[in-house]
């Protein structure tokens, strides 16, 4: 798998990523690229230039990963305790990614066990594998981002190889989030509906026929917030529903 070329790239910024991902490798730190570098090499899809690169690592990585970065004299910070940190080089900077803002997608051993290798800036890495980028990029639901389109370009580029056992287990609990974006791949590519791994589909919506599981004792809970950090800020604040991530 193949990604944008560095020529393509402001060099300042080539260099200063290229030294982040030798870094870590001399840290002994192991990270996985995703973001839009991962999108790209799984899609094929070009055009999305960022000005940061995202490095997936695990929790117990990331202190290490700072101190190393910060030993090489870039600025670092601990953005935020739950998911991510940064390092800085003028108006570049890489985020250290280690799970999601919402707490539910946190990099563990298998994101590496089952990461496709490729090609960034003409270094061989581990990417994001497309089962995992799903999962996170499957909570993206703010008003002004929506991965829902990148969910389907990436069913679309697994061409029938997803792994459907680990995205149910790695949804879990939040499984209807994963038939959301199933319905919506259905509508806009109905003639790839094949490439849902088999059973998945029907899986899914057997289970949600089923619905004793959806009370909690009474208690009115909002999993909105799991989607959006803001869009249901009334509803708990004002509504009298229960922040399901605090339940």
């Amino acid at each position: 798998m193949g990604a944008r070329r560095s020529a393509d790239l402001d060099p300042r910024a080539v260099a200063f990523y290229r030294h982040v991902l030798e870094s870590l490798a001399e840290a002994d730190v192991p990270v996985l690229i995703g973001g839009a570098w991962a999108f790209e090499a799984h899609t094929g899809s070009s055009g999305r230039r960022t000005k940061d690169l995202d490095l997936f690592l695990r929790p117990g990585h990331v202190e290490t990963a700072v101190a190393a970065l910060s030993e090489r004299g870039y600025q670092t910070e601990m953005t935020s305790p739950v998911w991510i940190a940064k390092a800085f080089m003028d108006d570049d900077y890489v985020d250290l990614i280690f799970s999601s803002g919402n707490s539910l997608c946190t990099v563990d051993d298998a994101w590496f066990d089952n990461a496709p290798r490729g090609e960034v800036l003409g270094l061989p890495v581990g990417l994001v594998p497309i089962e995992e980028m799903i999962w996170s990029k499957a909570f993206l639901a703010e008003r002004d981002r929506f991965d829902a389109a990148d969910v389907q370009h990436l069913i679309l580029a697994a061409n029938g190889r997803l792994d459907g056992d680990r995205l149910l287990a790695r949804f879990g609990l939040h499984w209807r989030v994963l038939l959301v974006q199933i319905v919506l791949f259905d509508y806009c590519f109905p003639s790839k509906r094949d490439l849902v791994p088999t059973g998945l589909r029907s899986r899914l919506l057997e289970q949600a026929s089923d619905l004793t599981d959806v009370s909690a004792d009474g208690v009115d809970l909002c999993y909105g917030t799991f989607l959006s950090r803001h869009q249901y800020e009334g509803d708990i604040s004002e509504g009298g529903f229960v922040d399901a991530r605090h339940a």
